[in-house]
């Protein structure tokens, strides 16, 4: 049996991604990958809820990357998944781990995105913008919000009547929670061939 590609999940808030990964996981969708961490940006947060649920080891690291760093480090972690976390991580930070962190963002980049487009924030800007169809993409991450490679998107319709909170539901449901463990997986097995070589 190979080893599987270490993966944490860093979150910031309900973890609704978090529980997307962990459920896919669950179903064999992640097979090359496995979600061995995750680290909360703040204590209290229900996704530290979901991964005490789940079994999975939980940490607490408010904005103090040296400590985020060693603790990704110490559990030999290869892949890093930004699932609704809200730090802005270091031009360091990313090019120590570049190409080995992934995120997904509400929005079919390159519309909607980029710093201070979180939350709500790119569903409002959809519908204030009239555009039709919307959705997420997940991208690796570099020094620029939004800015590194597309992996994956997904498009998803914009029904007449959507309010943000509705429409931010439907891209979850029909989009990130799909993208995210097909992300999740493609790059587990990718570090796994790297590894192999």
């Amino acid at each position: 049996m190979k080893e599987k590609t270490k993966i944490a999940v860093l979150v910031s808030g309900g973890g609704t991604n978090l529980q997307a990964l962990i459920d896919a996981e669950k179903r064999g969708e992640i097979p090359d990958g496995e979600i061995t961490l995750v680290v909360g940006s703040r204590p209290g947060i229900y996704a530290l809820e979901r991964a005490e649920n789940a079994g999975i080891k939980h940490e607490v690291v408010q904005k103090d990357e040296e400590r985020l760093i060693k603790v990704l480090d110490e559990n030999g972690i290869e892949l890093i998944i930004l699932a609704g976390y809200l730090t802005i991580l270091s031009e360091a930070f990313t090019k120590k781990y570049a190409d080995r962190i992934i995120n997904i963002h509400p929005s079919l980049i390159p519309s909607f995105c980029g710093k201070g487009m979180y939350g709500l924030k790119p569903h409002e800007a959809a519908l204030a913008r009239g555009v039709k169809v919307t959705g997420a993409t997940v991208h690796l991450v570099n020094e620029i919000p939004d800015g590194g490679r597309i992996l994956l998107q997904k498009a998803v319709d914009i029904e007449p009547g959507d309010t943000p909170e509705v429409l931010q539901k439907r891209v979850m449901e029909q989009a990130e929670w799909k993208l995210l463990p097909k992300a999740a997986e493609m790059m587990s097995l990718e570090i796994r061939e790297d590894k192999n070589k």
